[in-house]
């Protein structure tokens, strides 16, 4: 049989794929820290104007559906 040697590396092969498994990690730890910081300040939902919520808040100041059609121009066809 025959006898394999062992093939020693130099430190600069080892100390260069040691660099290499570091800046990997790093790169996935950044990854992460904006994972992280999205979950933490969520984006804010617009929402849309909708014609309840502007009856709503007319009413709300006191406004009649008269006065709201008079402000919006409305003619009333006869």
């Amino acid at each position: 049989m025959e006898e394999k040697k062992r093939v020693r590396r130099s430190t600069e092969e080892i100390v260069a794929e040691i660099d290499k498994k570091i800046q990997y990690h790093n790169e996935c730890i950044s990854a992460l820290q904006k994972k992280k910081a999205a979950a933490l300040n969520p984006k804010v939902r617009k929402t849309r104007l909708t014609t309840k919520k502007i009856f709503d808040y007319a009413k709300a100041q006191g406004m009649t559906m008269e006065e709201i059609a008079k402000k919006l121009g409305y003619k009333e066809e006869k």
